[in-house]
C-alpha cells in the first residue's frame, strides 16, 4: 500500500477532481491519495467522485486555506485501468 499526495492548489472545478481521477489511474488497489486543494467545491466533488467509481472516501480536514482530502483506491481498482 502506498500514500501519496496530489498538489492540487489554486485549480477551479472541475480541474482538482480531474487531476485526481489521473492520478488514481496510476495507483493500485488500496493506496490512500492525499489531494491537497484551495477549491471549496472539492469537498463535496472528490467525495462524489470517490462513491461513484467505488473508492472510499476518508476524510477531509481544512488547514487554513487549504483542503486536504483523503480517499482510498478502491478494490475493484486495477493499475492503469
Amino acid at each position: 500500500m502506498r500514500q501519496v499526495e496530489l498538489d492540487a492548489r489554486r485549480l477551479l472545478c472541475p480541474l482538482p477532481v480531474i487531476k485526481t481521477q489521473n492520478r488514481v489511474a496510476e495507483l493500485s488497489a488500496g493506496d490512500i491519495i492525499k489531494v491537497i486543494c484551495t477549491d471549496p467545491g472539492a469537498m463535496s466533488d472528490i467525495p462524489a467522485w470517490a462513491r461513484i467509481h467505488g473508492h472510499q472516501f476518508i476524510g477531509a480536514v481544512e488547514q487554513g486555506d487549504d483542503i486536504i482530502i483523503t480517499v482510498r483506491v478502491g478494490p475493484e481498482h486495477q493499475n492503469g485501468a
